[in-house]
């Protein structure tokens, strides 16, 4: 199968926010696992100072990351990952979205997160200690149409604390980098 690029998310403003976070974050050494890496570009940059694994739900997404060089799963979230990672990275699918807005296409996988914009990040959230090593960081860009409080809420409730990392002003919205630890 060859990949379709308008199938795969482009890098946008939250692409470039997270990897300027992450470059900030990663350490040489790291274990480093990016779910959800849409082209593949921040696996790629971050492969050239840590050991990185990348996961994508979509076929095209999983080829356009491959084509880079990135060490990467088609899996749904953490599904086939064994190990554990220093760094987890997501880039979720964070816009509400109404059922009658839903497009049914595999560029959707990247944009839509349910009704309130956190369905997959309540999965993530509930999953991510699987696969997080003991001392682990993890970053994730949600945006002010996400809810803060809820995501930081969210992430407490399952054992982790949550702050902002870095944050930028785009349009409508507020894109925030949110760099989460298990709870001390």
């Amino acid at each position: 199968m060859s990949h379709d690029l308008s199938q795969v998310y482009q890098p946008e403003a939250d692409t470039y926010l997270l990897l300027e976070a992450a470059g900030k974050e990663v350490r040489p050494g790291d274990r480093v696992l990016e779910i959800g890496t849409g082209s593949g570009l921040i696996s790629c940059k971050l492969a050239l100072v840590s050991d990185v694994v990348a996961t994508d739900i979509n076929p095209h997404a999983a080829l356009s990351a491959h084509s880079l060089g990135v060490e990467v799963v088609q899996s749904d979230l953490f599904a086939g990952i064994r190990g554990t990672f220093d760094l987890v990275l997501f880039n979720p699918p964070y816009l509400p979205t109404q059922p009658e807005e839903r497009i049914d296409d595999w560029l959707e996988f990247a944009l839509d997160g349910g009704k309130s914009g956190r369905a997959v990040i309540e999965r993530f959230a509930a999953d991510v200690g699987m696969v997080l090593a003991l001392k682990g960081r993890i970053l994730l860009l949600i945006s002010s149409l996400t809810g803060l409080a809820e995501v930081t809420d969210l992430f407490s409730r399952n054992g982790y604390v949550a702050e902002v990392a870095i944050e930028q002003v785009i349009e409508d919205e507020v894109l925030y980098v949110l760099r989460i630890i298990r709870v001390p």
